[in-house]
């Protein structure tokens, strides 16, 4: 399978470039993904497409301020560090820009020297492996010195941090938002309950496969990267529950989806936690998603692959064909999906 399969025609302008006020303003495209019967519609209208009995899942990770601009301590060169998992305390992947200065044994110096750090080794992706030294509470400093790490098709600058975080997070350490649940806003989710839709929440860190650009010609080569998550018991006995009655497993973004695929055995949710590199391509049969609430993505990305897989490469296909035709707003702070 060829990654030219899943590139599609996108003019710049409709990358949204800031997030719509409210929460829920934006569109929903609804995808039937048996019959590819397409609807337009707003975002508070996706109550109307669930059931009372089916369950909701949500992922509660909350993003981290991770992007951090220094400057090289032997010649003040400026140097960009997006900080990607954390390794120990003081220790973390990253990824650092320009890539060419950023040699092991660079000494990195952020803020008016309260962070510091080393480069201690290169990974096999090309990011870099950082040792931080501060005084007091690392937390505290990178709330501080650190910015929000939006994506680089975003260009202008966000005036409200919360905006790039869902109105659920709770578990700090993702390096990009769940921006599927962006949409949601305290009422919608109170509304939803108030259906008989059950609410759960899983966590997974978004890490560096959200950054990495598939480079491989083939899909079967593509390697992903690993990324934290934790499914407690209360979720996966809740979910078990609501499947056994005849409710839907509704998965709110593509990192539920592989947190929830990564869990399942044989049709259940197992608690758990740990790293999951997973990768959901066409020809993959899904164990317990039945529904799925997500953004339009990038050409040629791993999670355009996801939905591909989910929904059928041709339903895709023409639901973007339709969604630019439309003048949909695309990627992180774009309109929505909802495939059923």
């Amino acid at each position: 399978m060829k990654v030219s399969d899943f590139d599609y025609f996108l003019p710049q302008e409709l990358i949204a470039q800031k997030p719509l006020y409210p929460r829920d303003a934006s569109r929903l495209l609804v995808l039937d993904r048996r019959t590819g019967k397409i609807e337009h519609r707003q975002f508070p209208n996706i109550v109307a497409y669930f059931r009372p009995g089916d369950v909701l899942v949500l992922n509660d990770t909350r993003v981290i301020p991770a992007r951090l601009y220094g400057r090289r301590k032997d010649s003040g060169g400026k140097i960009e560090v997006v900080l990607v998992k954390r390794l120990s305390t003081s220790e973390w992947e990253v990824l650092v820009k320009p890539g060419k200065r950023a040699r092991i044994g660079t000494e990195i110096i952020f803020g008016e020297g309260e962070l510091e750090a080393k480069i201690l080794d290169r990974t096999e992706v090309g990011g870099r492996i950082l040792k931080f030294f501060y005084g007091g509470i690392f937390e505290e400093i990178l709330d501080k010195l650190g910015t929000m790490p939006l994506p680089p098709y975003i260009k202008e600058q966000l005036k409200d941090k919360e905006r790039y975080q869902t109105v659920y997070s709770r578990v700090e350490g993702s390096s990009a938002a769940p921006t599927a649940g962006l949409h949601f806003t305290p009422e919608l989710l109170s509304l939803i309950e108030e259906s008989g839709i059950e609410i759960v929440k899983l966590l997974l860190h978004v890490g560096l496969g959200t950054f990495r650009p598939v480079t491989a010609n083939n899909v079967e080569d593509h390697v992903m990267h690993s990324e934290y998550y934790e499914v407690n018991e209360e979720t996966a006995e809740r979910i078990n529950n609501a499947r056994k009655k005849g409710g839907r497993v509704i998965a709110v973004g593509t990192t539920t989806v592989r947190t929830l695929e990564t869990v399942a055995q044989r049709g259940e949710v197992s608690p758990g936690k740990g790293w999951t590199d997973i990768f959901i391509y066409p020809g993959y049969q899904f164990k317990v998603v039945d529904v799925l609430v997500t953004n339009f993505h990038l050409p040629k990305s791993t999670l355009l692959m996801l939905v591909s897989a989910f929904a059928g490469v041709e339903n895709i296909k023409n639901a973007y064909k339709t969604a630019v035709e439309n003048r949909y707003r695309f990627f992180s702070f774009g309109d929505a999906m909802l495939i059923i």
